[in-house]
């Protein structure tokens, strides 16, 4: 028997076997409230599983037998599970090191123990010795039921380290200093905190990010200094629109604060010489003007958008000074971001969809573009500490080509390898990748990467998995993913479509998807699955959906629109009550968001919502086969989004369908915080669409 093209018969008796098994649905409670705006009368007879508290016994009991019933429903799935895991696992077993990097007279490199899930950060003096640890962050989660590591600031020494630890999944982080002298943990506020963290030049204090204690958001610069007093507030941003952010300029010479809005951004400058020095304004705010700020060699440079036709580079003597262009956007290209070397300035823009980066002298502006070899890809600067060094360090990735590192030599343009992942069994000369255009209902064309197994492409006979994002003009590059491998090697064709409300077209691709126009991303989707089985990658009962978050919308709002298109789907903490979520500013991202999706205080922008948000829009007819996650402990998309949603769904839930809800009940947005724990959540969701595909193990 062909495992992928007897699908039909196989996946249904699966599916059947699998529901006689299974406990009944959990069916919600329903107790119906009216929400009423613009004249216009919803019900909602799922508001009570909303427990802010994430505390409420009955809201506990309902998530937890949605759990136990998603065990039964997958139980038969299981072997598979292991199997899946197991081939992840070897590809990459652990115990490699990171590739080193040099930064103030240390060596610097990350390393995973063998089977461990957190890594261990470890140097050496530059000259040469033994690896040292300077954090071991397993130990660091000993006791804690999630821990992520955020990040971490060396103090200009080496002396002192700083870290950001979630250890709740929410997102927060609560921050730790260590003097690695000694090896003893330093007092430290309690207070929740963002990521961000930078030194003063003598290595006495330390501003870090504070977000709020209700909404999550990053709203304020403190100062923590060694002395011992209290942190001091150094800044504060009280507009809910806006959010924080804090970094450390090239020339080492301030820690930048950016303030951030949904179309317009400012900069503060912080004097990392004088800690003391309060901050001070580079260029007011400006409805529909961002710019991104650095400083280098005694002149400021910033990404902006000046310009309508995007962003590109300038350059200010001065806070206040006039912004000189060095590079004008175009049409069809815009700065992405830049680097500031001794000798070269490093530019990555994007075009055509793709991002590529040049290298030009700042003595007679001569211009070198770095090849680079697939079809489409993801390029990003990697650490690069010494802007003396002629050479740039860049990471590169592909859908066949592994993460890597590699290095530029600015003078003769040579590149080379640096350090390449060893993946047992994987070689890339077996899978290829393709981009294409496929033309939406409206004419525009939008870019889709893909990648298959070149042995298990079957003109129109294979099951195919489309990914979507498409929102905040964020970019999803085609990059490499070890675990993807598993699905490929059973004949899945993997695919991205690049919706509109992405940012791989520059600022007009996510004009074009968000606010008014955010009915395209959706169409885009639909389109590009439709096409992509026409022109033979997949079978057109084949079709499969992936997005989380933000893609979670866009996948809701897919099925909604055409139900019967997809086989099957995942949704990974998916946004889908979207109104609901838009109606409430005490909600973290709410009153920032209003810039991507609208304010429903606005009629119109309500009534959009209204007709796209997945869970008031669930139809008659029958939904795919879903496997929907969830994270108690997440803030960005809250736990009762997806349950409301799933609760919506088991209304119609058709007889041999899957649809399982799981929650983790200990993690926040970005799932399970260890290694391996990531691995066995990939291995889940492979497992799922494997069985619906009818894929059996030989």
């Amino acid at each position: 028997m062909n495992p992928i093209l007897s699908f039909a018969a196989l996946a249904g008796f699966c599916l059947c076997a699998a529901l006689a098994r299974a406990d009944a649905p959990p069916r919600a409670e329903t107790r119906p409230q009216t929400l009423s705006a613009h004249g216009d009368a919803r019900v909602d007879p799922y508001a009570w599983l909303r427990d802010d508290s994430r505390s409420r016994p009955e809201v506990l009991a309902h998530l937890q037998a949605e759990n136990r019933y998603a065990d039964t429903l997958l139980a038969g799935q299981q072997p598979l599970r292991d199997t899946l895991l197991a081939e992840m696992r070897a590809r990459g077993a652990g115990g490699e090191a990171s590739l080193p990097y040099t930064e103030n007279g240390w060596e610097y490199r990350e390393r995973y123990p063998e089977g461990a899930q957190q890594p261990v950060y470890e140097r050496r003096p530059a000259a040469g010795g033994e690896w040292r640890m300077v954090l071991d962050a397993a130990e660091r989660a000993k006791g804690k039921r999630y821990y992520r590591l955020g990040g971490w600031q060396l103090s200009p020494d080496g002396r002192y380290l700083a870290v950001a630890e979630d250890v709740r999944g929410d997102g927060a982080q609560q921050l730790a200093l260590r003097d690695l002298a000694s090896g003893e943990w330093l007092p430290f506020g309690d207070g929740k905190a963002g990521t961000e963290m930078v030194w003063s030049a003598d290595g006495r204090a330390l501003w870090y990010v504070g977000v709020d204690p209700d909404t999550y958001r990053p709203s304020r610069v403190y100062r923590h200094a060694l002395d011992g007093k209290d942190d001091a507030l150094v800044f504060e941003e009280k507009d809910e629109a806006f959010t924080v952010s804090l970094s450390s300029s090239a020339s080492r010479r301030y820690a930048l604060i950016a303030v951030a809005g949904s179309d317009s951004s400012e900069a503060w400058l912080l004097d990392a010489r004088d800690a003391d020095k309060p901050a001070r304004l580079f260029a007011a705010r400006r409805p529909g003007r961002e710019y991104y700020l650095d400083h280098y060699r005694g002149a400021f440079y910033l990404r902006a958008n000046p310009d309508p036709a995007g962003f590109g580079l300038y350059r200010s003597a001065a806070p206040g000074g006039e912004w000189r262009t060095l590079i004008a956007p175009t049409a069809n290209r815009e700065v992405e971001s830049f680097l500031l070397l001794k000798r070269h300035l490093i530019v990555k823009e994007r075009g055509d969809g793709l991002s590529r980066v040049r290298a030009i002298a700042w003595r007679g502006g001569a211009s070198r573009t770095l090849a680079l070899p697939d079809p489409s890809y993801r390029v990003w600067f990697d650490r690069n500490p010494d802007p003396d060094s002629g050479r740039l360090r860049y990471r590169y990735s592909s859908l066949t080509t592994p993460t890597s590192t590699w290095e530029l030599n600015l003078s003769n343009g040579e590149t080379r390898a640096l350090w390449q992942p060893k993946l047992a069994g994987y070689r890339a000369a077996d899978y290829r990748s393709e981009r294409l255009w496929i033309r939406a209902r409206d004419g525009e064309r939008v870019p889709v990467s893909l990648v298959y197994r070149r042995d298990k492409l079957a003109k129109g006979g294979n099951p195919l998995l489309l990914y979507g994002y498409g929102a905040y003009g964020m970019s999803m590059d085609a990059a490499f993913s070890a675990p993807r491998v598993s699905l490929l090697d059973r004949g899945f064709v993997f695919a991205i479509a690049h919706v509109r409300g992405g940012g791989e077209l520059g600022r007009r691709w996510h004009e074009a998807g968000r606010l008014a126009n955010k009915q395209n991303s959706f169409n885009d989707f639909v389109d590009a699955a439709r096409e992509l089985a026409r022109l033979g990658y997949a079978r057109s009962d084949q079709l499969y959906a992936m997005g989380g978050s933000a893609g979670g919308l866009l996948i809701g709002a897919a099925l909604n629109q055409a139900p019967g298109l997809f086989r099957g789907a995942v949704a990974q903490v998916p946004f889908v009550d979207a109104l609901s979520s838009m109606q409430d500013p005490s909600l973290p991202l709410t009153v920032g968001e209003y810039g991507e999706w609208g304010n429903p205080a606005d009629a119109d922008a309500y009534r959009r919502l209204r007709g796209y948000s997945p869970v008031d829009n669930v139809g008659a007819g029958p939904y795919p086969h879903l496997l929907v996650t969830a994270g108690l402990n997440d803030r960005q998309v809250p736990y009762w989004e997806p349950a409301k949603w799933v609760a919506r769904l088991r209304e119609r839930q058709w007889p041999g369908q899957q649809l399982a809800l799981i929650t983790e009940m200990d993690a926040g947005h970005r799932g399970q915080s260890g290694r391996l724990s990531r691995l066995a959540a990939n291995a889940r969701e492979y497992a799922f669409l494997l069985t619906l595909s009818g894929w059996r193990e030989p």
